[in-house]
């Protein structure tokens, strides 16, 4: 049998792209009235919660099938951290997204990411598995940057949720960072 996880952790990294061209490409060529934003917010978004639910499904596949690899562990969060660290970026630009808000999320995710690596390194990366903070961080991100990316249709509730939950995958994005970094201090203060 194919390796199907594999197959749709590949379709989320080639999302990427597709997604980021959704606002590269210029406004005209979603057409020429204020529906054109809606039309680009519209395929952006869809790109962003395909690529969010073949996130839950390859995992969820690759061990109900056991068609985990080394390789398929590796590329999973490198592909989930371009996809929201591109929407992320789109929504700064857009001004939908404060940078603060941005920052702390690509800085965690850098300093998390480094964090298992160097734990890794010292045989405990264990110490810094993912755990259900994470998830919810994951799952609160997953949940407000569809809604922030369809700002363009005014719909003021849309805006108010997406909102309050960015702030909330912030604050989670804070905490799961603290979880982590004391999860290795002890490892951390010995290897100095």
């Amino acid at each position: 049998m194919k390796n199907i996880p594999m197959a749709l952790t590949w379709m989320r990294v080639y999302f990427i792209p597709l997604f980021l061209l959704c606002y590269v490409l210029p406004i005209g060529w979603f057409g020429t009235n204020q529906s054109s934003f809606m039309i680009r917010d519209s395929i952006a978004t869809a790109l962003f919660v395909i690529a969010s639910l073949t996130d839950y499904l390859d995992g969820y596949l690759a061990r109900k099938w056991n068609q985990t690899t080394s390789f398929g562990a590796f590329l999973d969060p490198v592909a989930d951290k371009l996809m929201v660290c591109a929407a992320l970026l789109i929504l700064l630009f857009l001004g939908r997204v404060s940078v603060l808000i941005v920052f702390v999320i690509i800085a965690r995710e850098i300093i998390v990411s480094a964090l298992r690596e160097w734990m890794a390194q010292r045989n405990a990366r264990d110490k810094v598995a993912v755990n259900s903070l994470g998830k919810w961080k994951t799952a609160t991100q997953m949940m407000a940057i569809p809604m922030l990316l369809l700002d363009s249709f005014g719909y003021h509730w849309i805006h108010y949720v997406g909102q309050v939950l960015i702030i909330c995958a912030t604050i989670l994005t804070i905490v799961s960072m603290w979880v982590y970094l004391k999860a290795a201090w002890p490892i951390m203060k010995t290897n100095n």
